[in-house]
């Protein structure tokens, strides 16, 4: 099972050349879970698809001038709603471990790993 992404329409990742786009290595992880969670069968893409277009249209209703748009937080707040309204996880310990990655060094991801080989 793979998730259908769309390649046009709200919920269309960003891309460029065909190829998906991450600014981030945050964005990359949070949707692989997102595409993991749908394939192990723990919600439906249209589920998923359905959250991420409310909070899109949501943004779009109340951003504030010159806010920047960030399609990956909105893909993780909807994959947050959908993990949420399984209580597949609640809305507390969603909070808790965002603070909890919010207060990690920006590079903890490549502290402490030996070089690779030449």
């Amino acid at each position: 099972m793979t998730a259908p992404l769309d390649i046009e329409g709200p919920a269309a990742p960003p891309r460029s050349n065909g190829e998906l786009v991450f600014a981030e290595p945050w964005e990359s992880r949070a949707f692989g879970m997102a595409v993991s969670l749908h394939e192990a069968g723990t919600f439906t893409w249209p589920e998923f698809r359905a959250a991420l277009i409310a909070r899109i249209a949501a943004w779009e209703a109340g951003a504030a001038p010159g806010e920047p748009y960030n399609y990956y937080r909105l893909w993780l707040a909807a994959l947050e709603d959908v993990l949420a309204g399984l209580c597949a996880v609640s809305t507390d310990e969603v909070t808790a471990r965002t603070q909890t990655l919010t207060q990690r060094p920006q590079d903890h991801d490549h502290r402490d790993h030996p070089d690779p080989p030449h």
